[in-house]
């Protein structure tokens, strides 16, 4: 039988396995985090419930956006823009700086991290202003510039928190959008060389991320990078082992109680020691279920903005799988993303399920799957 999803109906296809997987993640979450969440607050699920909240708004969030009308945000593209660059202005001079770091906002009751934001507001901003220039998109001048001097001033914001990792995704997926975008192809090339070169000087400016770098590469002082470089993903690593294909069960992880802050950019290996190579498998299969979806999607939008912005939704999402999963599992420097859905969050977890709402308005305002008589 052939399945298709009827115009204005929310495609389950997509919607269920993104509810699944924050579901599935208080469990994940809690295994993580109950030693640390006993030692930091007196209560071994106290972080599990903050995080079945973040989810149960996340739900919320998701399901609201599905029903509020994609073209709305074409309109709203540029004042969100404005509003993401405010918010990444104010975290720099009034933010909450934490490890070394200054990303949050402190509302009191919740921190915001402004890039979860910047990001999508990016990604909605360059789906509008793709549209609009697309008779101009190849000119230098008229097409290219304008989009790239959003991109340099969201990522130079983001890079002066620092932020190293969450900068350079976003770098990344853009130009994904700008390729998309049928920009000229020269223009993409010449310009993200640059911003490779100017990457790799910002990456070598600072020590930890220098020593990071010597490290992912096997060209430091192997007794020093064992000791600091190298402990977290030696950790993961561990973790990975001794889950092999079937895992250590629920619950039976030993890990967490070595990896810092496991619950979060490493808890897909803390998935992978209880779960198993299957586990792992299982999970990103279910990404891929989810990203191929997504283009589908895109692909079948009724206009030039709903693709834009489904396809910059879809790779945002794909390319975050794909970092976390290739640090955890030492395919790629050690950085701070998250999983999607599935890690440990606050702001993140609500940006990510508004923009899940979004696609599947997008969805709902197009035959996924024609039907066929």
């Amino acid at each position: 039988m052939d399945t298709y999803q009827n115009k204005g109906h929310i495609d389950w296809f997509v919607l269920l396995p993104i509810a699944a997987l924050m579901l599935f993640s208080s469990s994940f979450v809690y295994s993580a985090s109950a030693v640390k969440s006993a030692l930091d607050f007196g209560a071994s699920d106290a972080l599990l419930w903050k995080h079945i909240l973040r989810i149960g708004l996340g739900i919320f969030f998701m399901i609201t956006f599905a029903k509020i009308d994609y073209h709305v945000w074409e309109k709203l593209a540029k004042p969100i823009i404005f509003i993401a660059i405010t918010l990444l202005g104010w975290v720099l001079v009034g933010g909450k700086t934490y490890n070394g770091a200054t990303r949050w906002l402190d509302f009191g009751l919740f921190n915001v991290q402004p890039s979860e934001f910047a990001k999508f507001a990016l990604v909605i901003y360059l789906a509008a202003l793709i549209k609009s220039k697309k008779n101009v998109i190849k000119d230098l001048e008229k097409g290219f510039l304008p989009l790239l001097t959003w991109i340099a001033i969201i990522c130079g914001l983001i890079a002066m928190q620092p932020n190293f990792s969450t900068m350079f995704v976003i770098f990344i997926i853009a130009f994904m959008m700008l390729f998309i975008g049928n920009t000229n192809i020269m223009h993409i090339v010449a310009t993200g060389s640059v911003g490779l070169v100017l990457a790799a000087f910002y990456a070598i400016s600072a020590d930890y991320r220098m020593q990071r770098l010597l490290s992912f590469f096997g060209m430091n002082d192997p007794a020093t990078a064992a000791a600091n470089e190298n402990y977290q993903l030696d950790q993961a690593l561990i973790a990975l082992g001794n889950g092999g294909l079937t895992g250590l069960g629920p619950g039976q992880n030993r890990q967490s109680n070595f990896l810092p802050e496991p619950y979060g950019d490493f808890i897909f290996s803390i998935i992978g020691e209880e779960y198993g190579f299957i586990g792992l498998f299982i999970i990103l299969l279910v990404f891929v279920w989810i990203l191929w979806r997504g283009f589908k999607i895109a692909k079948n939008a009724p206009d030039d903005f709903g693709y834009f912005l489904a396809a910059g939704i879809v790779l945002t999402f794909g390319v975050y799988v794909f970092v976390n999963a290739g640090v955890n599992t030492g395919l790629l420097p050690t950085t701070g993303v998250p999983m999607p859905f599935i890690s440990y969050g606050g702001t993140a977890v609500l940006f990510n399920a508004a923009a899940i709402g979004m696609l599947l308005n997008v969805s709902a305002q197009s035959n996924v799957y024609p039907n066929k008589k």
